[in-house]
């Protein structure tokens, strides 16, 4: 007679354990495979973790073949001019295009926090990563009154009835460029803004913009002084812009003021 359960159904017999699988040591693998590997993780394990785990793997990461593989998968278009402009590789230091992938610079804003995104509205949270110059009731974070495309988030910087200032230093380097490849000439860097005012208030606005060599000498200005928004514009939002040539350092200033009768109102960014 066999084991009976309850109610005359048969017993389950428990299945065995699986049996453990060996794990896969990644060092035995060729250097073209493990380079195809680890072309597949994120740059920036690459560079935070991967980098770490063992001389081998760090001579890779910090090599040129690894992110000639992955700029070729991934942005094949700008590997032509990325390979052109590589200075000559050497041992103690690592690849320049490590930062360039893990970083992405091209065709992003690289502003940092352009509209005040993730603070409190009516509030002077976003001013993070701004050098500012409050003037009347000073800088603050408003929702747009109109939408703006292509923006991180719906807000904007809103200024006073007096001049109101901000402004921003951008290290290229840092963001992933490098001397070779911006003093080849073929990296356009655009300078954009939207700026306006609300209905029932005028506003007058100024961008100006330093490119600066890397000891922070100007080495060409740019400045966009448009016509005052006047009074009753039905939210009217503008956008100047500018094509400038290479640097290493950006450096942006706004200026914002409101001028009619509403000291404390009115949208600009």
């Amino acid at each position: 007679m066999g084991t009976w359960a309850s109610r005359g159904r048969p017993a389950r017999v428990p299945a065995p354990d699986p049996e453990p699988e060996e794990a896969l040591d990644l060092s035995q693998l060729p250097p073209e495979l493990l380079l195809l590997v680890l072309s597949h993780v994120p740059p920036r394990t690459l560079l935070g973790r991967c980098r770490r785990v063992c001389r081998r793997w760090r001579a890779l990461v910090d090599g040129q073949a690894l992110w000639l593989l992955i700029l070729a998968r991934d942005h094949g278009a700008l590997l032509p001019l990325a390979r052109s402009c590589l200075p000559p590789a050497r041992e103690a230091r690592p690849c320049l295009l490590g930062r360039f992938c893990e970083r992405s610079p091209i065709g992003r804003n690289l502003i940092r926090n352009p509209c005040g995104q993730g603070s409190l509205v009516y509030s002077t949270e976003g001013l993070r990563k701004w050098m500012v110059q409050h003037g009347g009731d000073g800088w603050v974070v408003e929702e747009n009154r109109l939408t703006v495309p292509g923006a991180p988030s719906q807000t904007c910087f809103v200024s006073s009835f007096s001049w109101c200032r901000k402004k921003q230093v951008l290290d290229l380097e840092e963001e992933g460029l490098w001397p070779e490849l911006l003093d080849s000439g073929k990296i356009e860097i655009c300078v954009s803004d939207w700026w306006g005012a609300r209905h029932d208030s005028g506003c007058m606005y100024r961008l100006i913009v330093q490119l600066l060599d890397a000891n922070q000498i100007v080495l060409d200005k740019f400045s966009a002084i448009p016509d005052p928004i006047q009074q009753w514009n039905n939210n009217v939002c503008l956008q100047p812009w500018k094509l400038l040539g290479k640097s290493r350092w950006h450096h942006f200033h706004h200026n914002l003021g409101y001028k009619q009768t509403h000291p404390d109102q009115g949208d600009g960014n």
